[in-house]
């Protein structure tokens, strides 16, 4: 009797689709204890953190709040999902809009959830902790000073206000949401984000993969139009870029910078808080200046 697991595995390619599966489990289950710990912070701050204490927190000069609110970005372990109604928020409570953006851009990607599961993403490697968190810090500060330079009132629309949470219960109950909304819309963009790396690392040749690595640039841009198109959250996105085995440091640290600052689910986010004239401009300078950047601190630090 001849034997049908050899024939299927040729015919079906069962063994690359089990090298698939197991990418898939080890990319979900190495970024959900962090995708978890960074929600359940960013909803309690966003329940029980009135927004005014970051508006009192930042100079009047703007040019000043802008590197302080990109400082600040430290204490705000959450995901881009959740920067954007925080931002809103301060323009909201009479932040300069610039500051309030390059907040935006900051807190997914310079908290210290996203940096140590970077550091366990990339063991051994500290100056890839160090380089995700330059770049993105200075990409974020770059940003908010060219809006003040060249930002013009009539692209943003200023979001809506709204009542504060309730007493009590009201408070806990936002908690609840807000955890249960995050987790469960950047879990489901992590899977999507890992079968997506999966199926890269199955199916791409290597031999493709030397292409982009001999040269910098090209590299570079891919990873970066990945980030975008994948739309991992910021808290589980190293993993992902470590899978990516043939791109260079610096492609890989593009992947990190631009994914927390320009996806699809952002852009769509900024468009229904901003405005779509908003997202499309601001969105294309942050790509341009993250990938850039990537470059200028990948090539010193990697």
């Amino acid at each position: 009797m001849v034997p049908v697991g050899p024939w299927l595995e040729r015919l079906f390619g069962w063994a690359a689709l089990g090298a698939w599966r197991t990418l898939l489990v080890a990319i979900v289950v190495q970024g959900v204890p962090f995708l978890l710990l960074g929600t359940v912070v960013s909803a309690a701050i966003g329940a029980f953190v009135p927004a005014r204490v970051f508006s009192k927190a930042l100079p009047r000069n703007p040019v000043l709040a802008v590197p302080v609110a990109g400082a600040a970005g430290v204490v705000l372990p959450g995901c881009e999902c959740a920067s954007v109604p925080v931002a809103g928020s301060l323009m909201r409570r009479g932040v300069a809009p610039a500051a309030a953006l390059t907040f935006l851009l900051a807190a997914p990607a310079v908290n210290p959830v996203v940096l140590v599961s970077t550091a366990i993403a990339f063991p051994g490697s500290p100056e890839m902790v160090a380089a995700r968190f330059g770049a993105s810090l200075v990409t974020s500060v770059v940003m908010g000073w060219l809006w003040i330079r060249w930002g013009r009132e009539e692209w943003l629309r200023l979001p809506t206000g709204h009542a504060d949470h309730a007493p009590g219960g009201g408070r806990l109950v936002a908690f609840r949401r807000g955890l249960q909304h995050d987790f469960l819309h950047a879990g489901g963009f992590l899977v999507v984000g890992a079968m997506a790396a999966a199926t890269f690392n199955v199916l791409v040749p290597p031999s493709v993969l030397e292409v982009f690595s001999g040269s910098p640039w090209l590299g570079v841009l891919v990873a970066a139009v990945l980030a975008v198109l994948l739309s991992v959250c910021s808290e589980a996105d190293a993993f992902v870029a470590a899978s990516f085995t043939g791109f260079s440091p610096t492609a890989r640290l593009a992947f990190m910078v631009v994914g927390p600052m320009v996806d699809m689910k952002l852009i769509a986010l900024q468009s229904g808080a901003f405005g779509r004239a908003f997202a499309v401009r601001f969105s294309a300078a942050t790509f341009v200046v993250a990938v850039l950047t990537c470059v200028l601190v990948g090539g010193v630090l990697l």
